[in-house]
């Protein structure tokens, strides 16, 4: 199977409380069969979210699913796999949004 590499770093930007301590970035390098790039930007037209929620509902189900499918037989997915299936499905027969018809997408704020 051909493979895109990708190189994931995670990077600690602030914590919710003051003193609490942040962590040290870490990095990993993954594979996937689909072009990660390819499918940020197809979630991201959809506009059903705001832009990052979009690239971490993509970036996680296709870092999570690759791992599925490597391990397919592993039990521990077992119990996922069809609901896994059934929900991307129905991500991707969400059509793409006319950003002129939705309302301003913005992040939900904390007080």
């Amino acid at each position: 199977m051909r493979e895109h590499r990708y190189r994931i770093t995670l990077e600690h930007l602030a914590t919710p409380k003051q003193g609490e301590p942040t962590h040290a970035a870490i990095g990993f390098e993954t594979g996937n069969h689909d072009d990660l790039f390819t499918i940020v930007d197809k979630v991201r037209s959809k506009n059903q979210f705001d832009a990052d929620a979009a690239a971490s509902l993509a970036l996680g189900l296709k870092l999570f699913t690759e791992v599925m499918l490597k391990n397919r037989s592993h039990p521990l997915f077992a119990d996922i796999n069809q609901p896994m299936r059934d929900f991307i499905q129905k991500l991707k027969a969400l059509p793409q949004a006319d950003a002129q018809t939705l309302p301003a997408l913005a992040p939900e704020t904390q007080d």
